[in-house]
């Protein structure tokens, strides 16, 4: 074989494996998962709210349903992250995801607190609801109707997302969930 026919072969052997690579990542295949399979719900993202005083308050999300779990959103995986700071005072919370729903555009995850400089917040359940609108991307937490000293929030609840995304701070991406019923091909048309 001649050497541009080499540099010829490898150059398409790379561009196939390239594109294999980003068909696995294009359709949420990841570990344990069957090649061409998606996740059954995500969300990742951060952003930054809207405060006109200029408080610093941050959101960041890694939350993921596994395909084969598509049914039991409390096995959801994941980190969420928030941190609010005025003046450089305030402080951070870290939770470990245990429970995730989305629908369209929206999503719902909970999880528990297992960082924080924040008393009110250690080991506490907590809730965040996301709209990812694009442009318009908007925010709820649980904690502005249930102080997170005071009980647990339930798995997948939160308040709305009544919050603001600061403009150009916005990138979430809500995966849907399409939950599988016995019987659900009648209504889909599958």
């Amino acid at each position: 074989m001649n050497r541009r026919t080499k540099i010829a072969a490898v150059a398409a052997a790379l561009l196939l494996t390239a594109g294999a690579a980003g068909s696995a990542a294009a359709t949420g295949t990841g570990p344990g998962e069957e090649p061409g399979a998606r996740e059954a719900a995500a969300l990742t993202g951060t952003a930054k709210l809207y405060r006109p005083a200029g408080d610093d308050i941050t959101f960041s999300f890694d939350a993921h349903l596994a395909a084969p779990d598509t049914m039991n959103p409390q096995a959801a995986t994941g980190t969420f992250r928030f941190s609010h700071y005025v003046q450089g005072k305030g402080g951070y919370a870290v939770a470990t995801v245990d429970c995730l729903v989305t629908g369209g555009p929206v999503a719902v995850v909970t999880g528990r607190v297992v960082e924080t400089d924040v008393k009110a917040f250690k080991g506490a359940r907590v809730g965040v609801s996301v709209l990812d609108d694009g442009t318009n991307d908007r925010l709820g937490y649980s904690w502005m109707t249930q102080d997170p000293k005071k009980g647990n929030v339930p798995p997948c609840q939160s308040a709305p997302p009544f919050e603001q995304v600061l403009a150009g701070t916005g990138d979430f991406r809500v995966l849907p969930w399409i939950p599988e019923y016995p019987g659900s091909e009648a209504v889909s048309g599958k």
